[in-house]
């Protein structure tokens, strides 16, 4: 079972944590020099967002890739988000993890539910969406599976349609709730900076 090893490798990564604004901000270091960023809502322990970050072919600091959370903040650069953004219209694909399942949104897709197929593809290691209308065709990963060394498992796929948003629903397999909650006990362990006596409403 190597459920251990992607564990070992979020224990042994330098961590830094910040309190702010109700959520809980951490910071792994990798040994590798790759760098993830996550934010978690202090009271549920939900995830919020998850970023990744590496070092470029120069050795410079490369952009974060988002894997979980909205996809362009204009905190990254406004005309760069613009950029990204230039289009209101087209399907925006995004990751909104719950805490018992892996969750996507697709916005700005207006057609009715039986339009829409989601599937599992075991050999690819993907899932796809596909419309009967040849409209909006996506294959992606789920990389949490990946690093625990998981089966997709079609049963754990749903999927739901409404206010022009798909969204598709992954029932998180036992072995990552349970790893997950080992590290939320580890995470609560690591100083946060900005976290005064815990008082949320101290201003």
């Amino acid at each position: 079972m190597a459920v251990p090893s992607w564990l070992e490798r979020l224990r042994a990564a330098d961590k830094t944590a910040l309190v702010q604004d109700g959520k809980r901000k951490i910071h792994y270091l990798f040994e590798d020099g790759k760098e993830m960023a996550e934010e978690y809502d202090i009271k549920t322990g939900q995830l919020i967002s998850r970023k990744w970050r590496e070092k470029n072919t120069l050795g410079g600091t490369g952009k974060w890739q988002v894997e979980v959370g909205e996809p362009a903040s204009p905190l990254l650069g406004a005309l760069e988000s613009e950029l990204i953004t230039e289009s209101s219209s087209n399907p925006i694909f995004m990751r909104k993890d719950t805490l018992s399942s892996f969750q996507w949104r697709i916005r700005n897709l207006p057609y009715p539910k039986e339009v829409y197929s989601v599937s599992v593809e075991e050999e690819q290691r993907c899932c796809v969406i596909r419309t009967t209308n040849k409209k909006y065709y996506k294959k992606f990963s789920i990389p949490d599976l990946d690093r625990y060394h998981l089966p997709l498992d079609a049963a754990a796929l749903s999927f739901t349609h409404a206010n022009n948003t798909l969204i598709i629903t992954y029932q998180k397999p036992k072995e990552i709730l349970a790893a997950e909650q080992q590290l939320q006990k580890e995470l609560k362990k690591i100083k946060a900076a900005n976290s005064g006596d815990g008082d949320c409403k101290t201003q």
